[in-house]
């Protein structure tokens, strides 16, 4: 697994975290090295030694806000396996990603924040690896092998009509006309996920193998998250 810099610099890690408020505060326009040495006390060298260009740095930010929610998501589904059904993982991992606006960025195409970032390859590849579409379109498979998802359409069919219910949810708000009480859009989401993929006949033993394929997916885009932003973060010294 690559080593971090922040894990080992203490300076690294004032870099990443004066970059992440600026880039919040100000967009990637108007964030420069030298603002982020500024923010992070530090001088405007010492930032080149981790990182070569700005885009690098805000690429690796972004990067590490992936991570980060493959974490989240593996440390909820390891304390409970039940999350892993259907049901309740997609309404969680939904939530979960709200809490990651680097994430939600990039998945957005928000260029006034990201700028350039939005049209960069390795972003492309995150977007692939880790985005909450790509967990989803990850697990499904393994929801139809265990019983969590009907198996009587074709998978390609399935996928686009999940991806569209996740969208909706994220985009659209609800018509007010339509409310007669509170209501909880999680729960909302939970009804229309088991509504399309049927009903869960899994068995305690199959919920347990599905939460532990999908943990071995998600340490498998980790790993090709953290390959990606590796490179370009290697000090020449670490101080």
């Amino acid at each position: 697994m690559p080593d971090l810099p922040e894990h080992s610099s203490p300076k690294a890690a004032r870099i990443l975290a004066a970059a992440g408020e600026l880039l919040l505060a100000r967009g990637s326009k108007g964030v420069t090295i030298a603002d982020v040495a500024t923010r992070a006390h530090i001088g405007k060298g010492t930032v080149y030694l981790y990182w070569k260009t700005k885009e690098d740095l805000l690429l690796g930010l972004v990067s590490r806000d992936f991570i980060a929610l493959a974490d989240d998501v593996t440390e909820a589904v390891t304390a409970d396996p039940d999350l892993a059904r259907p049901s309740r993982l997609l309404p969680d991992m939904l939530a979960t990603a709200a809490r990651h606006p680097f994430v939600d960025a990039l998945r957005r195409g928000d260029d006034g924040l990201l700028g350039a970032l939005t049209d960069d390859p390795r972003s492309a590849k995150l977007l692939e690896t880790l985005s909450p579409d790509a967990m989803m379109y990850g697990v499904l498979p393994i929801w139809r092998r265990h019983a969590l998802a009907r198996t009587d359409w074709p998978l390609a069919e399935q996928a686009l009509a999940l991806h569209a219910l996740l969208t909706g949810f994220l985009k659209a708000p609800a018509p007010s006309r339509f409310r007669p009480g509170p209501v909880v859009p999680e729960k909302v989401l939970a009804k229309a996920v088991t509504a399309l993929l049927g009903p869960e006949h899994a068995t305690p033993a199959q919920v347990r193998a599905t939460a532990a394929e999908g943990i071995q997916a998600l340490a498998d885009g980790r790993a090709t998250a953290l390959e990606l932003i590796a490179a370009p973060a290697r000090p020449v010294s670490a101080v």
